[in-house]
């Protein structure tokens, strides 16, 4: 700001200094505006509805917009697509993506805006038998959504064959359907995917917590330092002034929201 009041003192009148601010302020609203929004269809932290698109991960980033003022269309894509995009395109920003260290070398993650747990699930009734394998149970079929976080939870745990599916929906019916024994998910996002697909959660039960997971808004690692900033301070602002709880709690009555705030990513440009 210093910077800027100099620039203004050296300006011949004060009409031209407020003008130099105008011209300030709606550079830095274009450059907060050109970013292009990613999300997909995992609820309850982000999906669609009949007519629109809904979750705790949505409402956060509209409260977010509006705090910075822009109005950028949130477009649901499928995983892979959004993954793509947001690895390869400028101004890109996607959620919500699990942190993992690989991760903050490829992308700008700001966060958390949600912690759950990744869990490897199977069939009611089968728990206990597939515990009693020990190390066998690495040999067996597991499924998970393809290119998530999930997969790479599974590798690294000593799954040797993975199922990817194309959604979180279709790799909860091969479960039940008996296409495989276990599936790695979100414990925050597992009963809404079985409400979509007309099953409950009484049909499955937990064989193994894997993992903790965290959630943040990623942003393409050459986005601009204004949109990064802008991003930042909001959701500072929310986490401070009640308003971010509020919207976690309202998904999620039972948890405590995460509260700190983080901007990871390669050092270079943070």
């Amino acid at each position: 700001m210093r910077r800027y009041c100099t620039r203004i003192s050296r300006f011949k009148s004060v009409s031209d200094g407020f003008a130099f601010l105008v011209l300030l302020c709606l550079t830095a609203f274009s450059a907060a505006q050109d970013l292009t929004i990613y999300t997909e269809d995992w609820p309850p932290i982000n999906f669609k509805t009949v007519n629109a698109i809904d979750g705790m991960a949505v409402d956060l980033v509209r409260a977010l917009q509006s705090r910075i003022g822009v109005s950028q269309e949130i477009h649901l894509v499928p995983w892979a697509r959004g993954y793509k995009a947001v690895l390869e395109e400028p101004n890109v920003m996607l959620f919500s993506v699990g942190r993992t260290p690989e991760r903050e070398k490829l992308m700008r993650l700001l966060g958390p805006i949600a912690i759950s747990d990744t869990v490897l699930y199977t069939r009611k009734g089968s728990a206990e038998r597939l515990r009693s394998l020990r190390d066998g149970i690495y040999a067996l079929p597991v499924g998970a959504y393809r290119s998530s976080i999930f997969v790479d939870v599974a590798r690294k745990k000593g799954f040797q064959h993975i199922e990817q599916a194309n959604s979180p929906q279709i790799e909860a019916n091969m479960l039940l359907a008996g296409r495989f024994d276990m599936l790695v998910e979100s414990s925050v996002a597992i009963n809404q995917i079985l409400k979509g697909i007309g099953h409950t959660s009484g049909e499955i039960e937990k064989v193994a917590v894997l993992d903790s997971l965290e959630l943040y808004l990623a942003f393409s690692l050459n986005t601009s330092p204004e949109i990064l900033n802008a991003w930042e301070s909001a959701l500072r602002a929310a986490k401070k002034d009640g308003s971010f709880q509020k919207i976690y709690q309202k998904w999620f009555p039972d948890e405590m929201p995460p509260m700190d705030v983080q901007r990871l990513g390669p050092a270079d440009r943070l």
